[in-house]
């Protein structure tokens, strides 16, 4: 797993209380088509890809590399998340940590999904890689995700224009093994 470090992958599959994180499979075509097309998913990400792109362009088994993470309810697929260090990052203060990104289909916003799949991911990677830190950028006009950010423990590091809009970029410091 070069993007995160020496890390397996995939892993085991992570059970949540109601959820599961797992590897992306086949059936979950249908449902990142319709997450990547939603406009009220992408609302402060630019905007939605158009369907019959995604449609034509969608792997048989979409997003399956490390760090990419289903987030399954009852045996559908609600969510991703990601957890990635991304290369030549904007922000210095972000440079060389890994990033956690997620994305929810509308029907599953409301019912903490997010808080406890996010706190699930969080929890394996600080068991993966533990004393790295992780950072989140989100635009502080969106309101649910500024609240997520603070539930998971991020800290503002820096507020940035960018993408037609300010940006925010958080931190959540190393969570460091217990001797």
């Amino acid at each position: 797993m070069t993007e995160l470090g020496p890390v397996a992958w995939p892993p085991e599959s992570i059970r949540t209380e109601r959820l599961v994180l797992r590897e992306s499979e086949a059936r979950d075509r249908a449902a990142f088509i319709e997450l990547l097309a939603s406009p009220e998913v992408h609302t402060y990400l630019g905007g939605p890809r158009p369907r019959d792109e995604l449609e034509r362009e969608m792997p048989r088994v979409p997003e399956r590399w490390p760090g990419s993470f289903v987030v399954d309810l009852d045996g559908a697929m609600i969510g991703q998340i990601l957890l990635r260090r991304p290369t030549g990052h904007r922000r210095p203060a972000a440079a060389g940590k890994a990033d956690l990104g997620y994305l929810f289909l509308p029907r599953a916003w409301g019912f903490g999904y997010a808080t406890e799949a996010c706190a699930a991911a969080l929890d394996w990677f600080d068991g993966v890689l533990p004393g790295e830190s992780v950072v989140l950028s989100t635009q502080p006009a969106n309101v649910g995700s500024m609240r997520l950010a603070a539930k998971l423990g991020f800290t503002e590091v820096e507020r940035f224009h960018a993408w037609g809009a300010e940006q925010w970029l958080g931190l959540r410091s190393p969570v460091t093994p217990s001797a």
